[in-house]
């Protein structure tokens, strides 16, 4: 690993030797397609393919490459010898593909060293039905009357033999509510909360899977029993039911296809049966309640229902799967004699118990994030949720207790039932959430930093259970785009949310009124409003935010009508370019005072100046979606909006002085994060924020809409020092509070629980709320320096490293694995001068900004792949 002395340029010549020395032969690898590793059930007539170049050696890019795709070993496409650099996110340009059948693709690849790699390992991915006629199905719903008041779940079977087995087996499963599906006892899949929440109106998920294993010759049992889900249990503030219907629905396809090519298909229809089991009652809210000692009832009909199709689409992105799992660090009995667990970490899931008993014992599990100042179990914060699992006993010996159809934020749980002591080798507290990769790390000298990290990271898990929610334990858990637009530049760190964000955005457009209207939670279950700013600007953020991080210029074409009718919304509903007034949550949770005494310490922004700074946010970012996409005229005329919008923020809330109307910090980071200040005033504003900041004591005072912005402010406009003593700050209010308080996870609001240890309003206190873990953001990009020039819409294929040493700390260590692979930083500081280390992935290239000894100036470097070392003298 050369070392390089910014000073000096002739490494440029040791690069040259040590490439024209390295023989290794160049591989590809990490083959994705559609973003994901071997999907199956795609509906894309021309699925991308993704793959990344192997090689320690220095400089190596891509100059061509070819693709081979095939199905059954039968050739299908083959590129032939494309000369392009391009290795992230290639469509198919072959024959139709056709529904159901398994392709397997390989990649190789000629490098600019003139040699040419073996072909990859192969691929895989598997097509859905692709068209409604496809479906044979019929959707069926139970034939017996149904208990109105706890609503057991049902279960569907079909029993059928096979005379012979199948080469290939594979099923089809959606239905209204949630499913769990068993062939011959065996679980189908390793998903949850199938088949997720979407506008099921008008997109409803389907999932495939492989049964193949699972089947026999002979006799075969399938079973599906389904949950309340989403669908119609119980959702929202006011805890309404049968949200989207008042029954649950079934529909499932198996495609058999045997040696000789004939196919045999087993379908819901009306020779399927119909039962409850002991699965009494289950909710997301409240919990499952199930009776052990219940035995099924007699098996009747079921009724066969004309739901039609039309809203049928397949899975984009990656299922809840079942991740870590925890024990109890400590199980004990409180002042009021009350048995509690605690599992050490704030997480999403639930716990299976083991347990024996008598017959008839009820166990109750009751889950909660905290516990009061006076060490016992407090709950109130989850408003009208139970959030309680309910089991009754069988008698027969030790058994194990889950439940099936809920989920629930806690990190304690209160236990109650049990006759003897509870050992923590009993508990398992299983996690739930979205499977998507992991892609960032992150580590520095300053332990508490580390688990501010962690707890952004898990506040993420948590709250990426099949889409961005706010909080997922109370009676919400609902998609609020403020908070998800705000964090998903984090969460793009974190892991890949690349196809997680694809369909989410896709509900948005679905969801978004006639008049182009956004809500302000997708799925909207809230009704008839929108059009709040900062919130209804997820529609334009997000996808602008996936283009810079992915380059996916394909998903931002299919958001682009959305983008353009939220502009078009709020351009129609302006007096002079002014919006008009309307309902709107301001810049949320922002920091205010409590008497009267400290009245002017408040930190309320103007409402009306945050609803004009997102109107200026929303159009910058259309109007360069419209230049990538190539919408000239729309580029024209959104960019003479822009103008206008801007010139009537500076007539109405600048003083020609370059002071604001409302002096708060958010209110500056707003006008010079969205520029929409002219240059000449905004290092006298950038300014002002400073002196706001110092007036407060180096505390920030931002509510959700200034909270993600600030520190990227400060840095652009020469202050890092002032936003390193901002995150660094350890009382309230601050990043650092919560952590020092023994948070594990980002809370919703600075001051969740107070200095003499009570809590802070019950009726809106999660404490597991991922807004505030924005942060992340600048810790990579700017801490660590990790960033993109995506001026091209490329992703990571131009990087930028440019770290911003501060805050004392000794070093700083980042990775994020990219479409392309690893890119790495770790800066220290060594006797008085300033170590980096760099990765560069292969088919890349970087400009590095290496820091010099004052931590203020930089010494410009562009290199290829590989690895360096750099100092500063």
């Amino acid at each position: 690993m050369p070392v390089h002395n910014t000073k000096n340029i002739f490494f440029s010549a040791l690069l040259t030797l040590f490439t024209a020395l390295s023989t290794a032969q160049v591989k590809v690898g990490q083959l994705l397609t559609e973003n994901r590793i071997n999907p199956q059930g795609l509906d894309i007539q021309q699925p991308r393919f993704s793959w990344q170049l192997e090689g320690k050696e220095q400089n190596l890019t891509q100059t061509a490459y070819e693709i081979k795709v095939l199905t059954g070993g039968k050739p299908v496409w083959n590129s032939g010898q494309v000369k392009s650099a391009q290795s992230v996110q290639v469509a198919y340009r072959g024959p139709a593909l056709q529904p159901g059948t398994t392709y397997e693709w390989t990649v190789r690849v000629w490098d600019n060293a003139g040699r040419v790699s073996t072909f990859s390992t192969p691929a895989f991915f598997t097509t859905g039905l692709q068209t409604t006629a496809a479906w044979k199905a019929r959707w069926i719903e139970p034939g017996y009357q149904e208990d109105t008041l706890l609503r057991p779940c049902p279960i569907f079977r079909k029993q059928f033999t096979l005379t012979r087995k199948p080469v290939k087996a594979v099923v089809y499963i959606t239905c209204h509510g949630v499913y769990e599906a068993q062939l011959n006892g065996a679980k189908v899949g390793d998903a949850y909360l199938t088949p997720g929440w979407t506008s099921y109106p008008k997109r409803l998920q389907y999932q495939m899977y492989d049964m193949g294993k699972t089947l026999k010759q002979g006799e075969n049992t399938l079973e599906v029993m389904l949950g309340n889900g989403w669908y119609r249990g119980v959702l929202g503030f006011e805890a309404l039911e049968n949200t989207y219907g008042k029954t649950l629905a079934l529909l499932l396809q198996a495609e058999l296809t045997y040696s000789d090519g004939t196919k045999e298909y087993i379908t819901t229809d009306n020779s399927w049966q119909s039962t409850t089991g002991q699965v009494q009652y289950a909710d997301f809210y409240n919990g499952d309640i199930i009776d052990y000692r219940r035995e099924r009832a007699p098996w009747g009909a079921v009724k066969e229902m004309d739901y039609g199709f039309g809203n049928l689409i397949a899975t984009v992105n990656e299922p809840v799967r079942k991740q870590e799992s925890f024990t109890p660090v400590k199980i004990w009995r409180t002042p009021k004699g009350e048995l509690l667990a605690d599992f050490g970490q704030n997480l999403v899931g639930w716990v299976t118990v083991k347990v024996s008993g008598q017959a008839g014992d009820t166990i109750r599990l009751d889950h909660g994030e905290v516990l009061d100042k006076y060490g016992e179990f407090y709950r109130t914060n989850l408003r009208s949720a139970r959030c309680s699992d309910m089991y009754v006993l069988k008698g027969n010996g030790t058994e194990t207790l889950e439940p099936v159809f809920t989920f629930h934020g806690f990190r304690y749980v209160r236990l109650k039932g049990f006759r003897e002591t509870v050992k923590p080798e009993q508990l398992t507290a299983s996690v739930i959430y979205s499977d998507l990769p992991q892609t960032g790390s992150f580590e520095c000298s300053n332990p508490l930093l580390n688990q501010l990290h962690h707890n952004i990271v898990w506040s993420q898990n948590g709250n990426f259970v099949d889409l961005p929610t706010d909080c997922p334990q109370r009676d919400e858990r609902m998609g609020w785009m403020g908070d998800a637009q705000l964090f998903s530049r984090t969460a793009a760190f974190n892991r890949n949310v690349n196809s997680f964000f694809t369909r989410w955005l896709a509900d948005i457009a679905a969801d978004q009124f006639a008049d182009g209207s956004v809500p302000v939670v997708v799925p909207n279950i809230l009704g008839g409003f929108g059009g709040v700013a900062g919130w209804s600007d997820a529609a334009t953020i997000i996808p602008w935010n996936m283009f810079e991080v992915y380059g996916d210029s394909q998903l931002l074409a299919k958001q682009y009508p959305s983008m353009k009718a939220w502009i078009d919304f709020m351009d129609k509903n302006s007096t002079g370019y002014m919006r008009k007034e309307t309902f709107q949550y301001g810049d949320w949770l922002s920091f205010t005072t409590e008497g009267a005494a400290e009245v002017n310490k408040s930190a309320v922004t103007d409402i009306s100046l945050i609803v004009q700074a997102y109107y200026a946010c929303s159009v910058q970012l259309l109007v360069k979606a419209a230049t990538v996409l190539g919408h000239k005229e729309d580029s024209i005329r959104y960019t003479q909006l822009l103008q206008q919008v801007k010139e009537l923020f500076v007539r109405e809330y600048v003083t020609p002085g370059g002071r604001l109307v409302s002096a708060t910090q958010t209110a500056y980071v707003l006008a010079l994060h969205f520029d929409l200040l002219p240059e000449a005033q905004r290092a006298v504003a950038a300014k002002r924020l400073v002196d706001n900041i110092r007036s407060y004591k180096n505390h920030i005072t931002t509510g959700l809409l200034g909270t993600s912005y600030i520190c990227h402010v400060l840095s652009r406009f020469g202050y890092t020092d002032v936003a390193y003593d901002l995150l660094l700050q350890e009382t309230y209010p601050s990043w650092l509070y919560p952590v020092k308080m023994g948070a594990t996870t980002i809370w919703e609001r600075w001051d969740g629980i107070k200095t003499d240890s009570s809590f802070q309003h019950w009726h809106m206190n999660s404490f597991n709320h991922y807004a505030y873990g924005a942060i992340g953001d600048w810790m990579y990009r700017v801490m660590a320096g990790i960033g993109t020039d995506s001026v091209g819409g490329e992703g990571y294929k131009k990087i930028v490293i440019k770290p911003h040493p501060g805050g004392g700390l000794d070093y700083v260590k980042a990775a994020l694995q990219t479409y392309y692979g690893k890119v790495a930083v770790h800066w220290k500081r060594v006797n008085g001068t300033i170590k980096m280390e760099v990765a560069i992935p292969a088919n890349t290239t970087a400009t590095v900004y290496v820091p010099q000894r004052d931590g203020i100036t930089y010494e410009k470097v562009s290199v290829g792949s590989g690895h360096y070392q750099f100092e500063s003298k």
